[in-house]
């Protein structure tokens, strides 16, 4: 059997490499453009990873011998109960505490959250490879999410794009929560995975990424000031948002 300390060395390193994405908050000062870019770029990555994580679980859920579009009802069931109440959760818990629309440090909570639960199942597929003996699939698994984690961590810190009040350490554990659980999966996978624990993870971070991204596209398509800027602000929307997503399928695509 593979030993655990090199992976737990992989997992930590992949888990961590969002990091290597927090040094454009340190930046004194952004320009409105460049603002709009990162932060439509944020919502083209999380986009793209919607598609990626239901590209993962779509195998389980439509597992049909007889027929490939007719979904399992065991699998689907588990899936639309894991998003639909992690969604509501995150909104009933927004909700209850005060009205309108997400501050920045909730927001990016959120979708540290989502990002964890993904890590999480990264984390999981990484460790039951170890566990397998797999030294090329683990290597190729390893490159790939490693890839994937550096551009996760622009998500996160998009809504402190351009703020005065950056809060480093606060946004550092945001990115914290995102990454760790690579690790915890890892070691987790290791030892056991099951498909249905990879779908459950997988459906809670699908539910988070639906929640942050609502108010992200509101704040993205909102009217800029002078009104005649406004059409420049959705142009660079559009543009940042297909840069994130290519971005997102490239790395991915390694």
């Amino acid at each position: 059997m593979a030993d655990l300390p090199p992976l737990v060395a992989l997992a930590v390193a992949m888990g961590f490499s969002i990091y290597l994405s927090m040094p454009i908050l340190f930046r004194k000062s952004i320009g409105s453009r460049t603002i709009t870019l990162l932060n439509s770029a944020a919502i083209g990555i999380l986009l793209f990873l919607l598609a990626d994580l239901f590209l993962d679980v779509g195998p389980t859920i439509y597992h049909n011998p007889s027929n490939a579009f007719l979904a399992d009802a065991t699998p689907a069931a588990v899936f639309a109960v894991a998003v639909g109440a992690c969604f509501l959760l995150l909104f009933f818990a927004e909700h209850r505490s005060r009205g309108g629309s997400l501050r920045p440090e909730r927001l990016a909570l959120v979708v540290a959250l989502a990002i964890g639960f993904q890590n999480l199942t990264e984390g999981l597929v990484l460790g039951a490879s170890w566990a397998g003996g797999a030294a090329g699939l683990t290597t190729v698994v390893f490159v790939g999410f490693f890839l994937q984690n550096v551009t996760e961590g622009f998500p996160i810190a998009a809504p402190f794009v351009g703020s005065v009040d950056r809060r480093f350490g606060l946004i550092a554990a945001f990115f914290l929560i995102g990454g760790l659980p690579a690790v915890v999966g890892g070691i987790s996978g290791f030892y056991y995975n099951d498909a249905t624990l990879d779908l459950v993870f997988s459906s809670l971070a699908i539910g988070a990424i639906l929640y942050s991204i609502i108010p992200m596209m509101r704040m993205a398509f909102r009217p800029a000031q002078p009104p005649e800027a406004t059409y420049l602000k959705q142009r660079l929307t559009y543009l940042g948002i297909l840069v994130g997503f290519l971005a997102g399928f490239l790395v991915n695509a390694i």
